[in-house]
């Protein structure tokens, strides 16, 4: 019979996913659109009379368009840079999206969770349709299913959405998407592909940085490995030795 004291006693919290649930940012980590976004911010800017070089907007990429509005245009009202992210947002499929190129590895990064019975999902700081855009333009859509693609999102928040979708691992350029890792409870993965090396990416406190998504299938295989084994047996050790 059951006592009163074991009736009261609260159920366990669930197991965390015995399978890899693998989240990728976009911009940068999956595919170079810098020169998309370089064009399209040009062409937003100069509309109310400021210039920039392609240059200039590198050491933003990864970052949510209002503060790159603010910071290439400092001193613009706030109100001001909403519109012109608006602006930007309507002129990003014309002028942006034809320049997007996957990052090699990608479309095999994207599929290798099935393998272990795992999926992928996207988790990005851009506009929601211009992501669906972007991996359509770029081959990719058909590694993911809509549903787990989400944009608009940036660090903490993303992390929110990954922990939503049970992500176990969340790989991108950016220290926003290690801290994004950190909320979701998932194994932070830096690339090398973006504004970001290898040492800000550890310095942001990434588990493991691999050189590019090509290095992503075997670190997936020791990660998938370790949440078959269990609790007991998962974190750091599932990654191979930064380079």
């Amino acid at each position: 019979m059951t006592s009163p004291a074991e009736t009261d006693r609260p159920a366990p919290p669930p197991s965390a996913p015995a399978v890899p649930v693998v989240g990728f940012d976009l911009d940068m980590t999956l595919v170079d659109s810098s020169e998309g976004i370089a064009a399209t911010l040009r062409a937003t800017l100069a509309e109310v009379g400021v210039h920039v070089a392609p240059e200039d907007v590198w050491p933003y990429a990864g970052m949510p368009l209002e503060l790159i509005v603010a910071g290439l245009a400092p001193g613009t009202p706030a109100d001001r840079v909403e519109r012109l992210a608006a602006r930007y947002k309507e002129l990003y499929p014309s002028l942006g999206v034809p320049g997007v190129r996957a990052y090699p590895g990608a479309a095999a990064a994207l599929a290798a969770p099935a393998a272990h019975g795992g999926r992928s999902v996207v988790v990005s700081a851009k506009h929601t349709p211009n992501v669906h855009q972007v991996l359509a333009a770029a081959g990719l859509d058909g590694a993911v299913r809509p549903e787990d693609v989400a944009g608009d999102l940036f660090a903490e928040l993303k992390g929110e959405r990954l922990a939503r979708a049970g992500a176990t691992a969340y790989v991108g350029d950016h220290p926003g998407d290690v801290r994004a890792a950190r909320v979701a409870g998932a194994v932070a993965v830096g690339v090398t592909t973006g504004a970001h090396d290898a040492a800000a990416l550890r310095g942001a406190g990434a588990d493991v940085v691999l050189g590019g998504l090509e290095d992503f299938p075997a670190w997936l295989a020791s990660h998938a490995a370790a949440l078959a084994a269990g609790p007991a047996d998962r974190g750091e050790g599932d990654a191979p030795a930064p380079r």
